[in-house]
C-alpha cells in the first residue's frame, strides 16, 4: 500500500506483529519506522534499546530464534532486518539450485510469521522491489502490514504536497501550487527532507491559511536549480531580453555556468520531447507521463513547444553540448550560453 494509507491504517488498526517497508524512497521508510516505534511504545521518547538491528543476509533459522526469544529489558522484541534479502526475485535455474537449501529454513520462517508470539515484532526494510509472487511475500501481506514506497518525482509528488498541507492546516493558491510544480520539475533530485523541512519553517513564519507564490519564492530562493527557473520561463516564452538578462544576473550572483547549462539542456530537451510528442498527436496533459511531469508543468510545455521549430530545438541541443566541452575544458566562456540563448528566443 501507499504511504498515505499505510500511516491511516497504522494509526487506527492494532499494531500487527510483521511488517514490510519497500522501496526507494527513504524518506517515507523513515517516518514509517518511527510511527511504527511511536505506536510500539508510545511512553518512550527513545526507544532504541529495546530494537535489534540485524543483517539482511541473516539466517531465517536465527531470526526464528530470536523471535522466539523472549525479551528480558523490555516488554517487547522489536526487531529491525535491514537490506532483507529474502524477498528479491530468483532469477533462472541456477538461482533455485543454490537457493534449494535455505527452501526449509524459509518455510519455518513462514510459520513464524504467520505464528507470531504475543512479545515480538519484526520490521524488514528493504530498498529493493519485492517479488510479490514469493510465499514470504504473502506471508507478511497476509498477517502484516508492506509499504511502498516508490522514489517520489515532479510527475507524482502531488500526494506529499496535499498529505504536507494537511498536516499544516494550510492552502495554497493556484499560482503557488503552479509554482511549487514548475520549481519541484527543475531539481535534479527531490529531497523530501529538504522540503519538508522548508515547509515546517514557512509554517512557523507565515501566519495567514493560505500560501502563495511569494512565500514559496522565499522557501526556494537559495537554491541554485529553482533560482534558474525565472530564466527557462524567459526561454519558454521566447522573451530574449528577459532571458538575457537573467541569465548574466545568475552568472553574477555565483550560479555555477555548469548547473545553468545542465539545466537549459534539461529544458530545452524537454521542449524538443514535447514537440515531437504533439507532432503525433498527443497534447495537453497527456503528455505528463511520457515526459514525466505534472499534467499542468506538461501542458504548460506543450503550450511553450509549440512555438518553436523542432530544427531550431535540435541545434540549440547540439550548440548546448559543444558548449559543455567548451566551457570545462576552458575554451569558451559564458558567451556560448548567450548564444544559445539568442537561437531559442529569437523569432524568425
Amino acid at each position: 500500500m501507499k504511504f498515505g494509507e499505510f500511516m491511516t491504517r497504522l494509526g487506527r488498526e492494532e499494531v500487527r506483529h510483521v511488517f514490510l517497508l519497500t522501496g526507494e524512497e527513504h524518506y517515507y521508510i523513515d517516518r514509517a519506522w518511527k510511527e511504527i516505534l511511536r505506536r510500539l511504545f508510545p511512553e518512550q521518547n527513545d526507544p532504541k534499546d529495546a530494537v535489534q538491528v540485524l543483517p539482511g543476509d541473516i539466517d531465517p533459522d536465527d531470526l526464528v530464534g530470536l523471535l522466539e526469544t523472549m525479551p528480558f529489558f523490555a516488554e517487547k522484541n522489536v526487531l529491525l532486518v535491514r537490506n532483507a534479502a529474502l524477498f528479491r526475485a530468483r532469477h533462472g535455474d541456477s538461482a533455485e539450485k543454490k537457493t534449494a537449501g535455505k527452501d526449509k529454513k524459509t518455510e519455518r520462517l513462514i510459520e513464524a510469521l504467520h505464528d507470531m508470539p504475543p512479545f515480538s515484532y519484526v520490521v524488514f526494510v528493504s530498498p529493493d522491489k519485492p517479488d510479490k509472487r514469493r510465499r514470504i511475500y504473502k506471508a507478511v501481506e497476509a498477517g502484516g502490514m508492506v509499504l511502498e514506497a516508490e522514489a517520489v518525482k515532479a510527475w507524482n509528488i502531488q500526494e506529499w504536497l496535499q498529505d504536507k498541507l494537511r498536516a499544516m492546516h494550510r492552502t495554497m493558491d493556484r499560482d503557488a501550487y503552479l509554482y511549487f510544480h514548475g520549481a519541484v520539475s527543475m531539481m535534479q533530485q527531490i529531497s523530501l527532507e529538504f522540503l519538508d523541512q522548508e515547509f515546517d519553517k514557512l509554517a512557523l513564519f507565515t501566519a495567514e491559511r493560505q500560501i502563495t507564490r511569494r512565500d514559496l519564492a522565499r522557501v526556494f530562493a537559495g537554491l541554485p536549480e529553482v533560482s534558474v527557473f525565472a530564466l527557462m520561463d524567459a526561454v519558454s516564452e521566447r522573451d530574449g531580453r528577459k532571458a538575457l538578462m537573467l541569465l548574466r544576473r545568475q552568472l553574477e550572483d555565483g550560479t555555477y555556468f555548469t548547473v545553468i547549462l545542465a539545466l537549459l539542456t534539461r529544458h530545452v530537451r524537454q521542449l524538443w520531447q514535447a514537440a515531437v510528442l504533439q507532432a503525433k498527436g498527443i497534447r495537453g496533459k497527456a503528455l505528463a507521463k511520457p515526459l514525466e511531469l505534472n499534467p499542468f508543468i506538461a501542458e504548460k510545455l506543450g503550450r511553450a513547444a509549440s512555438g518553436f521549430k523542432e530544427e531550431t530545438l535540435k541545434q540549440s541541443m547540439l550548440e548546448l553540448a559543444d558548449a559543455d566541452y567548451q566551457m570545462k575544458t576552458g575554451q569558451a566562456g559564458s558567451e556560448m550560453l548567450e548564444h544559445v540563448v539568442i537561437r531559442l528566443c529569437a523569432r524568425v
